[in-house]
């Protein structure tokens, strides 16, 4: 029997409320990917207490910035093992979904758990965002663009807001003490078309680890020459 104390502590402190079916769905995830992981690397962080806390709750933390309705459509690039778009799709089943990974191996996992999940309107597809971000049917198509990638700011920017429609948002994920790459991001969103909107700094619940969600909303289409080809986003970011 899965024991949800922790988890359901954490939620009442975001203010989420799971029913019974969600927290099986969180709880199945979980053994998915603790299984899935022996055969390939989709996490370093297995064990189930860490787990709910360090990516649940993490992604789940979006409800922290107060712009987050939990519907519309919303694509997670460089999405992983799937963090933050699952628990997002989860616990808030309204969202249409597109999780966006370069690694086909994670997008066949992804898949597996929105199948035993028996997610709806979610897909998982395999590709670098530099190349979707050209296609009619992802370009400026998505309200909202999360990333809980590891990469500097600027690069995200220039993968993220190719996909958001103009008023829509990208929030990065971000670890505290961000400030500096929040800084040299600055004209990225610029030439990107984008506005610095906020940045929601907390404290993720039941660890000391300090967060910050970088927001930036899309104020203009943006020019059809980002992204740059695959890699130039990571070797010369915007602005430098």
């Amino acid at each position: 029997m899965a024991d949800f104390t922790s988890f359901n502590k954490g939620l009442e402190q975001l203010h989420i409320s799971l029913n019974e079916q969600q927290l099986q769905q969180f709880y199945h995830y979980y053994e998915r990917l603790i299984e899935r992981n022996k055969v390939i690397n989709l996490t370093a962080i297995t064990e189930y207490e860490e787990v709910i806390h360090k990516h649940f709750l993490d992604s789940l933390s979006l409800v922290l910035w107060k712009g987050f309705q939990g519907e519309g459509k919303l694509i997670d690039i460089g999405t992983g093992a799937g963090f933050p778009g699952i628990p997002l799709k989860i616990a808030f089943p309204e969202l249409e979904v597109v999780l966006l990974d370069s690694l086909n191996k994670r997008v066949t996992f992804l898949n597996e758990v929105i199948a035993d999940l028996g997610l709806k309107n979610i897909t998982a597809v395999h590709g670098r965002a530099e190349d979707f971000a050209r296609k009619a049917e992802y370009r400026e198509q998505f309200s909202l663009c999360v990333s809980r990638a590891v990469a500097q700011l600027a690069t995200l920017l220039e993968y993220g807001m190719p996909f958001v429609s103009v008023g829509g948002r990208f929030v990065a994920y971000k670890a505290g003490g961000a400030e500096e790459e929040i800084a040299n991001a600055q004209p990225a969103v610029r030439i990107l078309g984008g506005q610095m909107e906020e940045q929601v700094s907390f404290q993720l619940t039941g660890t000391k680890m300090e967060r910050v969600f970088v927001v930036v909303r899309k104020e203009k289409q943006g020019d059809k020459k980002y992204p740059r080809k695959a890699g130039t986003a990571e070797r010369e970011p915007l602005g430098r």
